[in-house]
């Protein structure tokens, strides 16, 4: 289902490797965050938005596994982000993101389906974006 789905979209895997990222087939030494290596490298290629799979289910206003409380928010701008220093990515690719307006679909990698349903545009997890 998932090859059908991506079909149209261009695919950026990010991950760390002994301090180093890879890019598609590039490597290049770690100057930035992965965050940041994502956010420019989806500037870049003109993406329409970036899928931030994470081990929580969205952004909190709060670290959820130390504190029951912590509220979980649907939808934020990047500057709803940036001023309330929320752990969505790093602050300098959340500005690369607003700079290009690139939304944040911020969702859990803990059910598998979720990338499936975050492509579909489900109302899974938190979307960072524009005012």
């Amino acid at each position: 289902q998932l090859p059908k789905l991506i079909s149209d979209f261009v695919l950026c895997v990010i991950w760390k490797r002994e301090g180093l990222l890879s890019l598609g087939q590039e490597r290049v030494i770690r100057i930035f965050s992965t965050d940041t290596a994502a956010a420019l490298r989806a500037a870049e290629i003109d993406a329409e938005i970036i899928l931030l799979a994470k081990k929580v289910d969205g952004v909190y206003n709060d670290d959820p596994a130390t504190n029951k409380n912590a509220i979980k928010f649907d939808a934020l701008t990047y500057l709803d982000v940036l001023k309330q220093n929320l752990k969505v990515m790093d602050s300098t690719a959340t500005s690369l993101c607003m700079d290009n307006n690139i939304p944040i679909h911020v969702f859990s990698l803990e059910n598998p389906d979720n990338i499936v349903r975050a492509i579909e545009g489900q109302n899974i997890g938190t979307i960072v974006k524009g005012e």
